[in-house]
């Protein structure tokens, strides 16, 4: 990284109080604070995502502990000593993940391969063990990353999905959610306003898995498995400046582990 790059630090993102209720839910929380390219505005948007993330944890009574991929993790696998994963977003993907090339990516963005590594490692381990998995953005494509799916490189047309040169990246975005799918039926309407600011996405979805929402031009905005608690939202519910309680509604469904429809 850049000596000059800004650095989000833990204390900046941690919950206060760190919550936690005897007996509780414990998430394992995957993200990499610091990638390359890392800008400070971006930093800014990482410290506040973050932060509201782990505050509405704690503010559920859920403890957490933070696995922070901008160091290479000693072992992936210990998110599965927890009862739920919460994989963060950050930095593009690299290409070279789903047989691409990193360097025919017009925008290509934070891209740091080894964190993928320990990131997709980690999805894999939790999924494997049952544990509920709640994937945002770039989360979302590692999800779909690790079963073998695929990513839209730079999406063109993209005023849909982020703000314009000179405007703010974020920006809200009507999704449509797909009948029939958990996250349907756990928000009750087929049209939902999020927070966007992305320039990827979900291209061919992993065997196994679902169209769960898309955006108006067609890209896919969700993804989940039909009978596992895999979900994964292209959009940030973790974004403060977006609806409250559509982020309460899903991080508690999520902490209850409630698996939804399973046909």
């Amino acid at each position: 990284m850049n000596a000059d790059a800004p650095v989000v630090r833990r204390d900046e993102v941690e919950a206060t109080p760190p919550g936690g209720t005897p007996g509780g839910t414990s998430v394992a929380v995957l993200v990499s604070l610091n990638f390359p390219d890392l800008t400070p505005p971006v930093a800014d948007l990482v410290r506040r995502f973050t932060g509201c993330a782990l505050q509405t944890l704690a503010d559920l009574g859920a403890s957490y502990e933070l696995f922070d991929t901008s160091s290479p993790l000693a072992d992936p696998t210990a998110v599965t000593a927890h009862d739920r994963l919460l994989v963060l977003g950050g930095g593009d993907v690299s290409a070279t993940c789903w047989g691409g090339s990193d360097d025919d990516v017009p925008n290509s963005y934070g891209v740091d391969r080894r964190a993928d590594d320990d990131s997709i490692a980690a999805i894999r381990a939790a999924a494997d063990a049952g544990v509920p998995v709640l994937a945002i953005c770039r989360g979302a494509q590692l999800l779909n990353v690790t079963y073998g799916g695929t990513i839209v490189p730079d999406i063109t047309d993209y005023v849909l999905h982020r703000g314009g040169p000179g405007e703010a990246m974020f920006l809200d975005e009507k999704v449509s959610l797909t009948p029939g799918t958990r996250l349907h039926d756990l928000f009750g309407t087929t049209r939902l306003t999020v927070r966007s600011g992305h320039h990827q996405a979900v291209d061919r979805v992993a065997e196994g898995f679902r169209v769960a929402a898309v955006a108006d031009d067609g890209v896919v905005e969700a993804i989940e498995h039909p009978s596992k608690w895999l979900v994964g939202v292209q959009w940030h519910p973790e974004d403060d400046d977006g609806p409250e309680a559509d982020r309460l509604r899903l991080f508690e469904a999520f902490l209850s582990g409630d698996p939804g429809r399973t046909d």
